[in-house]
């Protein structure tokens, strides 16, 4: 059956199932979804039940739309008059592509009302479908630039829409069944994650991202399983670092035209990291490998999924997403392969422990045959200390070095650890445990906690009823002041003593420079490392004990300074934590890989998984090609 009578017959069975009166103009496939047009979305609004009942019965995700949609400006002017004052609106968001309005508001419950009710109002007044989120406490240019972007590239989007969700509902014709896995990169080895995942009918590629020792190490995209890249059906990217989203939108510079799915919050974080990555490697003086405009390019395509949502994203594969408790909106990628053919999970990276700002990674799925698992700490001695025990030694680092008249500086990433590590110190000086100094915030550091606030539900509920319900929000703490110049980096350097809270955390790039260049040779001052520091960086250079580095081509840095890492903030899980996940896991794989860690690190991993539980595991080299089916 082809698309044109696929869409009649559920053009047909639709109409058996509405009630009498309403009608169907259109039914269409846009993206992953069925969208049905209607001149009655009024209609709609007054059967709540409705649109789960035909998802349920088509199997499809439903979104019904009206053929004509309000004016935004009229339309906000009845939500205006619908919704009590009270309620504290603060900003609307139309988005023509789905037809839904996203409403801002200081209190949402005011905004939906008993049982959805006012929900259901605005719905009848306008046609949009609302949908609404708390007002956040920081505003983000981010996310206000991406919603401007998308909203000026409307009838592309459509377009791009409409013939994605075609291609992803095209009838499966190859009757052949396997299932297969290439890695190309990101194995035996931290960076540079790429996975290919392939069945007869279908092409995904998972994370696409650089190496963090600035090598210029990317995936291997030219090889013939890949190759040409317009073949892909699509992008799944996990999270937001650079070390699995950093080349994404080198794929449309080179001939990719599909979507690429993630979290909303992971596709907002993925455009800042990506657009501040290009910035530091102009001023470093290396070669660009995309331009800003292949990032709006990557934005213009990008489709967003909340956690639980299965979703088709090809004909003969379902995509689940769930919390992978790394950063903000990190996801696990669950794919349902065939009709119950077969299923795996990539994780990512994940962290199976509860941290100040997430829950802890999901180990239950409904179905579960192969897991590709990260091993960053996968070594036998790669032991974290508790959280607790971390703070305390951030506390003691903080309280003696304060003490002695020196600067402590933190090489943080922007999103994730950054924001741990504040949430520490603001408990730390409001309880009396460390001394109250300025913390400075410098780069991406501020923005990156803007977008935080912004997707509350991503975070744990203690964090949340403490921003929300407690009205204490320990990102806006007095403590906190952003260097926004080059002349406030100068006074700070020149400045009393203070914490230093900087991009980039691996040491490589950012202005972390600028301080360890004016405060290295000074042994008063201290280089307190949070997080993983990858083989070839700087990072890991200093913390190794060098006492000379290069800066550039000619310079280079004295480190006298005090050097200590304070481990048990990584957004990571220890050994001890991945072990008791594979235990965890439901139902248990019969296969797992051991990716993202250096050699010894997934090597130790895969055997020690291997003599405990009788799975089978491997540890595979980049370029390897395996079958599940």
């Amino acid at each position: 059956m082809g698309i044109e009578e696929r869409l009649k017959d559920l053009k047909d069975k639709i109409n058996t199932k509405v009630p009498q009166g309403i009608s169907v103009s259109e039914v269409e496939f846009e993206g992953p979804e069925l969208v049905i047009y209607t001149d009655d979305p009024k209609r709609f609004a007054d059967e709540p039940d409705l649109i789960k009942t035909l998802a349920r019965d088509l199997r499809k995700r439903i979104v019904v739309r009206p053929t004509v949609l309000e004016d935004p400006e009229r339309a906000a002017t009845q939500i205006r008059s619908v919704v009590p004052e009270n309620a504290g609106i603060s900003d609307f968001f139309f988005d023509p592509d789905t037809g839904e309005v996203l409403i801002e508001a200081e209190k949402p419950g005011v905004v939906i009302g008993k049982n959805g009710a006012t929900l259901r109002e605005i719905t009848k007044q306008i046609g949009w479908t609302p949908k609404v989120v708390r007002t956040p406490p920081i505003e983000s240019q981010t996310i206000k630039q991406v919603r401007q972007y998308l909203r000026s590239v409307n009838e592309e989007r459509k377009e791009f829409l409409r013939t994605i969700g075609r291609r992803i509902h095209r009838e499966v014709t190859n009757r052949d069944q396997w299932v297969r896995i290439t890695t190309l990169g990101c194995c035996r080895e931290v960076g540079r994650a790429a996975f290919l995942l392939s069945t007869p009918e279908s092409k995904i590629l998972i994370d696409c991202g650089e190496k963090p020792d600035n090598s210029n190490g990317t995936p291997y995209l030219y090889v013939p399983e890949i190759h040409p890249l317009s073949q892909l059906d699509a992008v799944v990217l996990t999270h937001a670092h650079l070390d699995h989203c950093a080349l994404v939108p080198l794929l449309y510079k080179y001939g990719f035209e599909g979507p690429v799915y993630s979290t909303p919050a992971t596709r907002d974080l993925a455009s800042l990291l990506q657009l501040d990555y290009l910035e530091v490697i102009r001023k470093e003086d290396r070669k660009i490998p995309y331009t800003s405009q292949d990032v709006r390019n990557y934005l213009k395509h990008s489709i967003v999924l909340n956690y639980g949502s299965v979703t088709d994203i090809a004909p003969d594969i379902k995509l689940t997403f769930h919390n992978a408790g790394h950063i903000l909106g990190s996801a696990i990628a669950h794919f349902h392969l065939g009709d119950g053919l077969y299923n795996i999970a990539f994780t990512g990276d994940f962290n199976y422990g509860k941290s100040r700002l997430f829950n802890p990674a999901v180990s239950q799925f409904p179905r579960l045959e192969a897991l590709v698992m990260e091993s960053t700490y996968g070594g036998s001695n790669d032991m974290q200390p508790s959280r607790r025990e971390a703070e305390e030694k951030l506390y003691e680092t903080i309280k003696t070095v304060v003490g002695r008249g020196g600067k402590v500086i933190i090489p943080a990433f922007a999103v994730g650890r950054s924001q741990e590590v504040m949430l520490a110190i603001e408990e730390g000086m409001r309880l009396g445990r460390i001394p109250q100094v300025k913390v400075y915030l410098d780069g991406m550091i501020k923005e990156a906690t803007a977008i935080h606030t912004a997707y509350p539900e991503y975070l744990n509920s203690d964090l949340r009823n403490q921003i929300f319900k407690e009205g204490l929000n320990p990102f806006l703490a007095e403590c906190f002041c952003q260097v926004d110049s080059q002349e406030m980096r100068e006074k700070v350097i020149a400045g009393d003593p203070c914490v230093i809270i900087t991009t980039s955390g691996m040491l490589n790039g950012g202005p972390v420079f600028d301080y360890l260049n004016n405060l290295a040779a000074d042994e008063k001052n201290a280089l307190v490392f949070v997080g993983y520091q990858a083989d070839g960086t700087l990072g890991r250079r200093i913390q190794k004990g060098w006492r000379e580095v290069p800066l550039g081509r000619r310079d280079s840095i004295v480190i006298n300074l005090e050097v200590i890492t304070v481990d048990g903030f990584s957004g990571h899980s220890d050994r001890r934590q991945l072990m008791n996940y594979v235990n965890h896991v439901l139902p248990h794989p019969e296969k797992i890989f051991m990716v993202h860690g250096d050699e010894k690190s997934t090597l130790d991993l895969a055997s020690s998984v291997h003599k405990k539980f009788r799975i089978e595991t491997r540890a595979p080299l980049n370029l390897e090609t395996y079958r599940m089916v």
